[in-house]
């Protein structure tokens, strides 16, 4: 099937389906192993039929969709900053995606430092020498662009895989605005 013969499909929230429905006895929890193991197998498997950097590319998206499903149904956008960013850092931490903190908060230039420790996507990595939370990169990017209706740029600034205790990510407008 060639690229303009495929059926589009495109996310929705309710793809997630009925969880409760659909497993009453295991719940809506798994173990962060298993996450893991799909999330890196897909790496892999895109870096090798595409290229290391393709499948960062592909992460980011990946990740920058979510986030914005995820702001849009999970979030209210309506709160004032400090108000948003207690009601993310709520979610995040009761669903264990993470413990995220604002480091640094420039409202007026916006740029911002955030950390995620506990990530549910590196934490306990072995060291790799490169970060490797693509995925967390557009996850915020898509939650920051959603709350504030600007394009932001996220990038993973230290990682777990690269050898510090939390992943730190640096977030700005991207220079086109």
């Amino acid at each position: 099937m060639s690229e303009g013969e495929r059926t589009a499909y495109r996310f929705q929230w309710k793809d997630l389906g009925d969880i409760q429905k659909g497993r009453p006895n295991l719940g809506n929890q798994t173990s962060v192993a298993v996450y893991r193991l799909m999330q890196y197998t897909m790496r892999d498997v895109l870096a090798a039929k595409y290229s290391a950097e393709e499948a960062k590319i592909v992460l980011i998206l990946a990740g920058k969709l979510a986030g914005t499903e995820f702001c849009k149904n999970m979030l209210d956008t309506n709160l004032e900053f400090g108000k948003f960013i207690a009601s993310l850092q709520e979610k995040l931490k009761t669903l264990g995606v993470g413990i995220l903190r604002i480091e640094k908060a420039d409202i007026d230039t916006m740029e911002f430092v955030l950390t995620v420790s506990e990530d549910l996507d590196c934490s306990g990595l072995p060291m790799k020498g490169e970060t490797v939370c693509e995925y967390d990169e557009g996850f915020i990017e898509g939650i920051l662009e959603t709350y504030t209706n600007k394009q932001f740029v996220v990038k993973e600034i230290d990682c777990w895989a690269t050898g510090d205790r939390t992943c730190r990510f640096s977030a700005r407008l991207k220079e086109s605005q």
